[in-house]
Order: C-alpha cells, then structure tokens, then sequence
C-alpha cells in the first residue's frame, strides 16, 4: 500500500495570518465598534458606528435620478496604497521566507475565497449629498482598494488580539496600527482608493404601507468582503460589467449597477453579461426594461439617503431604498433565490420577508445580530424616513 505524500507544515507566520482573518470575521461588529472610537472627532450614520461627514447626509431622502455623478480621468495617487513598509507588518511570509507583495496576493495564495477578481470599478474622490448635489469617480481597480481596507481591519485586528489587549476593551493606540495612521481620516477621499458599494434596502409595500424587507447572510467561504455577517439586500460594488472603456462609459449609472445586483443577487443571475464590445445592451434585457416600466409606472421608487464608511475595513456605502408595490415586487421576483453566489437569504418563519417594523430594526441594529454597519445604518435611517418612504407604521412594533 502507498503511503501518502506527507503534508507540508503550516509556516507559523501563515498560520497567524489566517487565524486573524478568522478573527476579524467572527468580531467584525466590536472590531468596527473598536475601529469607530478611534474617530471621536467623526459624525456617525443615525447613531451607527457607519462614519460620514456632514453634506453626506441629505436633509431628506433624494430620488436616484437627482444623484449627479462627474468623472476624471485624472485622479490623484493615494497617500496610501497598502504597499511596501507601511504594510509589511500585515503581509505574512511563505515557507520559503519570501514576504507577499501585497495583501490581496496574500489572499489569493493563502485564503481566497470563491469570488475574487480583480475588475475594474469606479473609485470616489469627493462627495456632497446635501449642497450642491453630487459624486465625482475616477478609474481604479477592485484589488486597490483591499489591499489597504482589507489590511489596515487586519492590522486593527492583530493589535486587538495582542498579549495585553484585553477583548472588548479599546487599549490600542496609533502607535500599534501605522498603516491606518498612514490612510488618516477615512472619510478623506483622495487619499485611499475609495470603491463603493451601491447598498439597497428592499421594501415591499403591501396595503395601507406595511412592507417588509430582504436580509442576506454572506459567507465567508464565498466573499471576501463582510464574510459572516447580514447585509440588506441587494448590495454591489460600483463597477462596470467589463474592463472595456466603452463598458466603463456605459455603465455609469448607480441605477445601472443597482439593476444588476437585483438580478444577481434577488434572482440567482450570474455575474458575466451578454456584451457586444464589451457593453451591455440594457434595453434589450426584458428585466431591466421592467424595472425601469415600474420606476416610470411609480410602482417603484429609488432614493439614496446618504453615504458613509465602515470603520474598520474603510468600505464606503452609497445607502439607497428602493420601494416596490407589493404586486410589481411579487411578479418580478417569483423566482427569488434562497441561495446564490454570495450566501443565502435569511428566512423567518420559513418566509425571507421580515416586517419592517420598529421592533424589526431595532433587533438588526442593535448589536444582538451580527449585521453589517452600513445596513444596520441603511435601516436605520429607512425607518427614520419612514413617512417619506410612505412605508411602515408611525407607532412602533
């Protein structure tokens, strides 16, 4: 009989590495408590440890069409791009002694996860949801952003789970977290490559404004981003459907994006498109044509209520409602998943819709689920705008 090969030993400085990405999934919610105290001088999204400033909140929810957005192609190089000695403290070393280069090569050698490309996005260098409106993009890409989000909620994480730092207690300082120091103020733009998500919280509205909503558990075999946790649904990188610059003109649209991660996420829809030199032709997909009927129709309503940053891993949400009538919400998502790429829809009482009620938003946004910050601020300021939305009940429960 043959013996098995036998099986390389784990470096220990591997071994560490992992641990603490393991870690940082199983304490994200008091690892990003942790990483918003270090901001006292910060507002905070509706009482949420999610980071903003104050033009980033609108004095009342805006429709998405009023949503300017301006692009330059000339964007100014970060002051922090996770690489070199900044970063080496969070970088592990292979067998062989030889230091990955950076944090997302780490990753792909060590602890990828099933999606994980590196794909063109749009990158946010300023921000003004309450003056003169609007959000100016530049070009980047999806791996330089985590090599500094990714590393510096790694960073914060090891100097967390030190000898000597007791568990729930802040006893950090910025001497422990340099490439964090490095980044400075997170909601300052420019200096880090600063992706967002275009993050959706889906109403139904039944009779008299009763609605419910969709939570998503994301698995942190499958994402690299927010693993373990719920998020509102559906929730999306900014990005075009393909490098290609036609594609990246094309896709300039945060209802764009919003119409894709509906059909990814709601519906089960892969992530590679059709394409004709790299575009999309939208108005020939009969779901976006239907989308875009019920937003004409005002069976569907869109708006964006503001835009904030996860502490600890930097990540920055676009925060939109999007509120379908009951029977354009039950006719397009007949076939809505239980399951898809990124992890499962949460259920209750066999059902995926959960009330949304006083009682509802209270549970996921305070602290007793694991729910991640920019949703926990999404439904937040939703029940805020509650009338507005023309959902939910004015008395609580």
């Amino acid at each position: 009989m043959t013996e098995p090969p036998a099986t390389e030993p784990i470096p220990a400085d591997v071994a560490r590495w992992r641990q603490l990405r393991r870690l940082l999934n199983e304490h994200r919610q008091e690892l990003a408590a942790l990483a918003a105290d270090l901001y006292p001088e910060l507002p905070r999204v509706a009482g949420t440890d999610l980071l903003c400033r104050p033009g980033w909140l609108p004095a009342a929810p805006l429709d998405l069409a009023d949503v300017p957005l301006g692009w330059t192609s000339a964007a100014p190089a970060p002051a922090a791009d996770g690489t070199g000695a900044a970063a080496a403290h969070v970088l592990p070393r292979s067998a062989s002694g030889q230091a990955y280069s950076t944090y997302t090569a780490a990753i792909e050698a060590l602890d990828r996860p099933a999606l994980f490309e590196n794909r063109a996005c749009y990158r946010l260098l300023d921000a003004d949801l309450a003056g003169p409106r609007g959000l100016r993009f530049g070009p980047a890409w999806y791996f330089d952003a985590v090599n500094v989000g990714q590393a510096v909620a790694h960073e914060l994480t090891a100097a967390w789970a030190s000898p000597g730092t007791r568990p729930g207690l802040t006893g950090l300082d910025w001497a422990a977290l340099p490439l964090r120091a490095a980044v400075g103020d997170p909601c300052a733009l420019p200096r880090r490559c600063a992706l967002t998500a275009v993050t959706t919280l889906t109403l139904r509205r039944g009779p008299g404004g009763a609605a419910s909503f969709l939570l998503h558990w994301r698995d942190p075999a499958r994402v690299n981003h927010a693993g373990g946790v719920y998020q509102v649904m559906p929730a999306g990188i900014f990005q075009p459907v393909s490098a290609a610059p036609a594609a990246r003109r094309h896709d300039f649209s945060l209802w764009r994006c919003m119409t894709r991660e509906f059909s990814e996420e709601l519906l089960g829809g892969s992530e590679e498109y059709p394409t004709r030199d790299g575009r999309l032709d939208y108005g020939q997909w009969p779901f976006h044509r239907e989308l875009a009927a019920a937003r004409e129709a005002g069976t569907l309503r869109v708006s964006c209520l503001g835009l904030g940053v996860d502490p600890l891993t930097l990540a920055t949400d676009i925060l939109t409602v999007a509120v379908f009538d009951a029977a354009v919400f039950d006719r397009l998502f007949a076939g809505l998943v239980a399951e898809n790429a990124e992890g499962r829809v949460v259920t209750r009482d066999g059902s995926p819709a959960i009330p949304f009620t006083q009682a509802s938003v209270d549970r996921f946004t305070g602290g007793g689920e694991p729910v991640q910050t920019a949703g926990a601020a999404l439904l937040r300021l939703a029940w805020q705008y509650r009338d507005f939305l023309g959902v939910g009940s004015a008395r609580p429960g």
